[in-house]
């Protein structure tokens, strides 16, 4: 049992789950995501039975991921609790230092220059100690290792916070229009493309985010795998669609309103006669007789559109076709085909504000761990009539120092601790 619980403390069991997390996250992010079977059958033609069956489609939720993460803080939390109760328990650590024999012999002057050097030049705090005076500075340096390992662990525990809490949620929007969040966040679509300037496929939106604090974000365009961070939310431009725009106006009032269809719809004023939206093809290819063969998939924007309809009147179904530009009359209404609305679909991800404030304070304190782990070393100089000796944790700097400036007053030295 003894070994079990020193392997599950000991930094050889902590490499080993570092370097299988740093492998999960490698392959999760090589490998898309939680995406449909079939992207994965179509694009690991070979390979996604595997993929399926390891769980590298999500692997971040994965039971073996979250069971490395597990263990992990579990060996944190071991070296932490072991390395913090050793310092508490450790009273008489400047006691001890104050009962190590002489590795140095100093003649009078040399002893004098010492604690000159150490409480002037180097301003040491002197503890009495029987016979012998520590001279000590930076104790607290003791516990840099401590604070290191501490953050990590909070680090670890945060970091796995922000993977699991964060909401996601895929919604679709106009340009021009808002998505409002259940926090009363605002996401403006101000623009959507497909293609740039030079006609290469593109997919950006161009958004603003506006937080219920009324702090609002620049214009910023997201990509695919560019997304834009503002306060709590990370948003994505996940995929697009293509909506049919219709203008109804009433001919007996002229008022017009713009229709953003996106599925099939019935635009009437009586509910009797008027115009059904069945759907828009992307395009369409014309044969020498006139007859029009629709097409149904195209990668990009729409080049030549074309709406299905039915105009109702009288109880009469009459089924056809337009095009970008035609008007039509029916029911009181005219219709008015429009070019096509590319609109994006959007992924957005809230993580709660009180999880990224824990994560930096975490990211905080392991720097202040690590500035005392290497900037701040404890010092302890054990000094007496005779001489003195080097303590401490990593003594090794100090000696040479101290050797250096009393070399000419050291009489035949003893051999070092």
């Amino acid at each position: 049992m003894k070994k079990i619980w020193n392997f599950l403390r000991s930094m050889r069991f902590g490499v080993i789950l570092l370097l299988l997390i740093a492998l999960c996250s490698v392959a999760g992010s090589i490998i898309p995501q939680q995406r449909e079977v079939a992207y994965y059958a179509e694009n690991y033609t070979q390979f996604h039975p595997t993929i399926l069956a390891l769980q590298l489609d999500n692997i971040f939720e994965s039971w073996y991921f979250i069971v490395l993460l597990a263990l992990l803080c579990l060996n944190l939390t071991l070296c932490s609790v072991v390395r913090g109760v050793s310092l508490v328990r450790d009273h008489r650590f400047v006691q001890r230092v104050g009962l190590l024999p002489n590795a140095k012999q100093l003649t009078p002057e040399g002893v004098e220059k010492l604690r000159a050097h150490l409480t002037e030049d180097l301003h040491c705090k002197a503890v009495q100690t029987g016979e012998s005076t520590v001279y000590t500075k930076h104790l607290f340096g003791r516990y840099g290792t401590f604070i290191t390992h501490l953050a990590i662990l909070l680090t670890v525990i945060f970091g796995a916070l922000a993977l699991y809490l964060p909401t996601l949620t895929d919604d679709t929007c106009m340009p021009g229009e808002s998505i409002r969040m259940a926090d009363g966040t605002d996401i403006h679509v101000d623009s959507f493309r497909i293609e740039n300037d030079a006609g290469d496929l593109d997919f950006s939106s161009e958004i603003t985010v506006t937080l219920p604090d009324g702090r609002k974000s620049d214009l910023q365009r997201i990509r695919v795998n560019y997304p834009m961070h503002f306060g709590p939310y990370k948003i994505y431009q996940q995929t697009y669609g293509t909506a049919g725009s219709i203008t109804a106006t009433n001919i007996e009032t002229g008022v017009s309103e713009d229709f953003p269809l996106t599925e099939s719809v019935f635009l009437t004023l009586d509910g009797v006669s008027g115009l059904w939206y069945d759907t828009l093809y992307p395009g369409y290819v014309q044969d020498d007789d006139g007859n029009i063969t629709l097409i149904n998939n195209v990668v990009g924007s729409y080049e030549d559109p074309i709406y299905q309809v039915q105009m109702a009147e009288n109880g009469e179904y009459i089924s056809m076709l337009a095009f970008p530009g035609d008007d039509l009359e029916v029911g009181g209404l005219r219709f008015h085909f429009n070019d096509p609305i590319d609109y994006p679909g959007l992924r957005i991800k809230h993580t709660p504000t009180v999880v990224n404030a824990l994560l930096l304070a975490a990211f905080l304190l392991m720097t202040v761990g690590l500035y005392i782990t290497f900037f701040l070393q404890p010092v302890l100089v054990k000094v007496d009539d005779e001489g003195y000796a080097v303590g401490g944790p990593k003594p090794e700097g100090m000696r040479l120092s101290l050797e250096a400036l009393l070399e000419s007053d050291e009489h035949t030295p003893k051999e070092d601790l």
